[in-house]
């Protein structure tokens, strides 16, 4: 596919997940499961249909990005031990960011294996207050969940010779993240982004119009911080928060159609999204702005 035909492609499925955030209209492909399967290295997919879950396998323990849905947590425990691992081996729990759909399970998780919970400073008060403190999204609450470790731009998290950089990719929410990894396939280094989100919400303000309540000071700045940083950061296997953001499904239908590549590994694909991405963000602030 190359890279106009997936920008259109891209742009129509993000649609799709465009739609007000609500615990009222959950996206029916969030909680459909889907059979876990590794990506590379140490790195497996414990998520949904379109609601992304990783696990990352180390010797001394293992860490989950996203606890995504209360209503998730028995699929996670499930898709991990589906693996041939164990639940409660998971020592560190990280998000992409504070929307309900990614951290509504935080609280379960935590209680059933003891998680350390690590978070991006400027998505803390909000998973802290059960997603009260949200710009946008103040009414979709869930169970509160503590912070064991605030997380800045740039921090690693380590765990059992594995290293994962936490970028802060703001916008979407204060403290968005964007993680990446570098995990080893067939003696080969890899280097993994798992985009936190890039997207602008319908209803959201870009520009200063105080009387607008989703939105916060700095809110276009931080955008394009994230889209500077999304450009420079170097990608083998791109992944995301929603399956849809980096084409999951078809790539999985390439593999069961014989595909012998690694079907994850698309720098292509990341490049064609953040542009898209970007153009989407920087035709709505022009629009905003006019």
């Amino acid at each position: 596919m190359n890279e106009t035909r997936l920008g259109k492609w891209i742009s129509l499925s993000l649609l799709l997940l465009l739609a007000p955030l609500s615990n009222a209209q959950i996206n029916p492909d969030w909680t459909t499961p889907i059979a876990p399967f590794r990506i590379a290295g140490n790195l497996y997919y414990v998520g949904g249909k379109d609601l992304a879950s990783y696990l990352v396998v180390t010797p001394q323990g293992d860490i989950l990005i996203n606890s995504s849905l209360e209503s998730s947590v028995p699929m996670i425990r499930s898709s991990v031990e589906q693996l041939g691992f164990k639940f409660n081996d998971i020592k560190v729990l990280l998000i992409s960011h504070s929307h309900f759909d990614h951290d509504a399970g935080s609280a379960e998780l935590i209680k059933e294996t003891g998680a350390k919970y690590m978070v991006m400073d400027g998505d803390v008060s909000v998973v802290e207050s059960g997603g009260a403190t949200d710009f946008a999204y103040a009414k979709d609450t869930y169970p509160k969940a503590k912070v064991d470790r605030v997380l800045h731009d740039g921090d690693d998290v380590k765990l059992g010779g594995t290293v994962l950089v936490a970028h802060k990719t703001a916008g979407h929410t204060r403290g968005c993240t964007t993680w990446t990894m570098q995990v080893r396939e067939a003696g080969r280094p890899l280097n993994v982004v798992i985009v936190g989100s890039w997207n602008v919400n319908p209803g959201w303000r870009l520009v200063d119009r105080p009387q607008q309540a989703a939105s916060y000071p700095g809110i276009a700045d931080d955008y394009r911080r994230t889209f500077a940083t999304l450009k420079a950061l170097q990608c083998d296997v791109f992944l995301g928060a929603h399956g849809v953001y980096f084409g999951m499904l078809a790539k999985l239908d390439r593999i069961k159609t014989g595909a012998t590549e690694n079907v994850w590994i698309d720098p292509q694909g990341y490049r064609a999204a953040v542009a898209e991405r970007e153009q989407a963000f920087e035709k709505e602030l022009k629009r905003q702005q006019n």
